[in-house]
């Protein structure tokens, strides 16, 4: 039988300031302290850096207010949700400013930019963070108070309706996800059982679309999707629920790319129930009703599904924190 280890943990004995040298082991302490406390998630890492990314804005108040060339140049390569929440809305800001000169992004990205001049789409993958910090943006973290100045919505629902899905029945989307989080395997997932009380609950008073987007649809990053084998599974027991890849391949001559695809049916749906990260923030551009699975995650300490994700489009947005409040949203709500 293998044994554990345990690694022994010898406890520094207390630093007495009589003692030579120790004011200096003392001011060391300290610095490593700040440093640990400003360390990237924390939250006087994102204060401070959403700070100093808002002060950087005086450099422009001429160029934004006064002179207004076409000069600002938008590049982004990192999570989804926030190029959601506060990349794009501060591009179109720009545009609509009439300063913004182009946009850089990722894959599949062209149609999200749709008000850009000059769209490119450079990179194959997204990256967590970046290795260089960049503060060209005034809300790039998590944080309490959004800074709107220079934010607004961008209106993809009403760019993208459209009479192609179009049902006999109003549309409910369940935009689920089933990924590696944060390095702890699925957290925030409808699983099958879920699945089935929803689905066998609603289905007769809503077209059901059910979306989870493979890797060959999508631009990854540093999270691994698995498989939850539950396609199969509605495609056998609840034949009238509508799989989203399905109606993208049967569609795929009249749109340029699942992206694209997505942005079409949200636009035709007043209900959406989602789960946490850029799967929620997307579903929340589209107006009506959402319901968000949030298990965990820095959205809860800073109050987010209450501000920047209502701020999206004015769209209602109900949290749940486990699948008991989803089902209860939903006999409250839809």
């Amino acid at each position: 039988m293998k044994k554990s280890v345990v690694t022994s943990h010898k406890v520094s004995e207390p630093i007495r300031a009589s003692e030579p040298g120790s004011l200096l082991v003392l001011f060391r302490r300290v610095i490593n302290r700040l440093r640990g406390s400003f360390s990237y998630g924390t939250p006087e890492f994102f204060a401070g850096a959403n700070t100093y990314a808002r002060l950087l804005q005086s450099k422009y108040v001429i160029k934004d207010y006064i002179t207004r060339p076409k000069y600002k140049s938008i590049d982004y390569r990192q999570e989804f949700q926030q190029e959601l929440t506060f990349v794009l809305p501060f591009a179109y800001w720009h545009f609509l400013n009439g300063t913004l000169a182009n946009t850089i992004s990722s894959k599949y990205t062209n149609e999200l930019y749709f008000f850009s001049e000059q769209h490119e789409e450079r990179y194959n993958k997204r990256v967590w963070r970046s290795q260089q910090e960049s503060f060209n943006i005034p809300n790039m973290y998590h944080c309490r108070d959004v800074h709107f100045e220079k934010w607004a919505q961008v209106p993809l629902k009403e760019h993208y309706r459209n009479s192609l899905f179009t049902y006999q029945k109003p549309l409910l989307i369940i935009a689920n996800k089933y990924n590696n989080e944060w390095g702890q395997g699925p957290i925030n997932y409808f699983g099958i059982g879920t699945l089935d009380r929803i689905l066998n609950k609603y289905r007769h008073k809503y077209q059901i679309v059910y979306n989870r987007p493979g890797a060959n649809y999508i631009v990854m990053d540093n999270s691994d999707i698995y498989e939850l084998n539950e396609e199969e599974h509605i495609r056998e027991n609840f034949p009238d629920v509508l799989l989203a890849e399905d109606l993208y391949l049967k569609h795929r001559e009249q749109v340029n790319n699942y992206n694209h695809f997505q942005l079409m049916l949200y636009a035709n749906c007043e209900r959406f129930l989602s789960v946490h990260g850029g799967t929620a923030a997307l579903a929340s551009y589209f107006g009506g009703k959402n319901i968000i699975l949030s298990k965990r995650g820095h959205e809860h300490r800073y109050n987010e599904f209450q501000t920047i994700f209502p701020a999206l489009s004015g769209a209602e947005i109900y949290h749940a924190r486990n699948n008991g409040d989803v089902l209860d949203l939903l006999e409250r709500h839809y």
